[in-house]
């Protein structure tokens, strides 16, 4: 059974750091692609940033562009999302999500196939 757990979520403030955690087990992901999106009141879903778990290639979404950075750890089956110059509208519940045996880059939620339970990040001005 796959699983994902987020962490390191809380509050911070503008211009502050923050980096968040996902856990995952339950199958080898060497052939999986980890995303982070995230989802503020009212607002859809909206990606944030990927990472291959074989090759590490990453993608970003311009807003976050420069100012957040993707890694895994492979020994550890751990993705990070560390969060820098963080802004009031970085606001978020943010979830990772896994989309298995694929070397696509998909920005919409519909093709991931496993959710973690996401973790709040919220940033004052």
């Amino acid at each position: 059974q796959v699983q994902l757990v987020e962490s390191g979520g809380g509050l911070a403030q503008a211009g502050g750091s923050l980096r968040l955690s996902c856990a995952a087990s339950g199958r080898t992901f060497s052939r999986d692609y980890m995303g982070w999106f995230r989802q503020a009141p009212g607002k859809e879903r909206e990606f944030v940033a990927g990472i291959h778990w074989s090759g590490g290639s990453t993608y970003y979404a311009d807003s976050v562009k420069g100012r957040f950075t993707i890694s895994r750890d492979n020994a550890k089956n751990t993705v990070y999302l560390q969060m820098n110059s963080l802004k009031p509208e970085d606001t978020a519940v943010y979830y990772c999500a896994i989309n298995v045996n694929t070397f696509v880059v998909h920005t919409t939620s519909s093709p991931y196939d496993y959710w973690g339970q996401g973790t709040q990040v919220t940033v004052s001005s």
